[in-house]
């Protein structure tokens, strides 16, 4: 697409996508001119996971009506403040309150591609399962479009095909997503600590009979879709600030990414949680940068060489 500032195009589920991800992504990307376009199954504005805005029904009361205002892991757990004000100015853009519909898109008329997650599979199986935005994250790739992809955002882009089906579009290139040691730990807090009615709140989709623990797990799924499971690239051993990023009790800021950990090959970049996102964006948005550079170089190279 030509335009005067980079178009990037950020689908979303109906609901209960991860408000951090989306909205602190958002303003990131506005904030370098970029213009965020968003799209829903049927066009109606999509919705946050409620529970990560308030942080109310994550703790072992949160059942109780007359006790579910009082928060203490749900403090830990919600997106930060940070998250919380860029989430109430999304939700004035324009754009998100009229985001277009999943079989409207074209991925010629974009210059990048967000692909954020969220765990909650009341609303996130559609999102994830969607043939129609498989096909258009296929696209963006064929095209060579930068996309960004985080949390279960991989997840997507592992379940979207070449054109010849044969491969899915992250085969043959390396990628983080959300770790089964990140998942299984907060799985775990929620069964014992936490929201222990329903503790398969952060999984997605939890294994059948006779499978391993872990195989329906964000990583493992992913993991299967790579060329090699070396591709797989998560956090070094000997990592600097191995602990800040591995815990789980960090979260990066535009200040100071010493938490984050993100993964980039090519035009492509990938995260694991809420906790990469300002690296995450900073990121996109170099390898945006690059690619309009390149572009906008290609035909005055083609000119010279006449």
């Amino acid at each position: 697409m030509t335009a005067s500032a980079p178009t990037i195009l950020m689908p979303l589920p109906h609901r209960d996508f991860d408000p951090s991800e989306v909205a602190l992504t958002w303003r990131l990307l506005r904030a370098h001119g970029y213009e965020v376009h968003f799209a829903t199954p049927d066009g109606r504005c999509g919705h946050g996971d409620p529970l990560m805005l308030s942080g109310r029904g994550l703790d072992l009361w949160g059942a109780v009506p007359l006790l579910r205002r009082l928060k203490l892991m749900g403090l830990i757990l919600r997106a930060n403040g940070e998250a919380r004000a860029a989430y109430a100015a999304l939700e004035r853009d324009p754009r998100f309150l009229q985001p277009l519909r999943y079989d409207a898109l074209d991925a010629a008329d974009y210059d990048g591609l967000i692909l954020p997650g969220g765990h909650w599979s009341r609303g996130m199986r559609a999102y994830l399962e969607d043939a129609t935005l498989q096909r258009c994250v296929a696209r963006c790739f064929a095209r060579n479009l930068p996309v960004g992809a985080i949390c279960h955002g991989v997840v997507l882009a592992a379940r979207s095909v070449t054109a010849d089906g044969a491969h899915s579009v992250l085969h043959g290139r390396r990628t983080v997503a959300l770790t089964w040691a990140m998942e299984n730990k907060a799985w775990q807090l929620m069964r014992f600590g936490g929201r222990f009615w329903d503790a398969a709140y952060y999984r997605t989709y939890e294994e059948q009979a006779g499978e391993p623990a872990g195989y329906r797990g964000v990583q493992a799924e992913v993991t299967r879709a790579l060329a090699s499971p070396a591709d797989f690239v998560d956090v070094p051993a000997r990592a600097a600030h191995r602990f800040r990023k591995t815990s789980g009790l960090f979260r990066d800021t535009a200040a100071d990414t010493r938490a984050a950990w993100v993964v980039r090959d090519g035009n492509y970049v990938s995260a694991r949680w809420p906790g990469d996102v300002h690296l995450f964006a900073q990121t996109f948005i170099a390898i945006v940068g690059a690619d309009q550079a390149a572009r906008s170089a290609r035909p005055l190279r083609q000119n010279d060489s006449h």
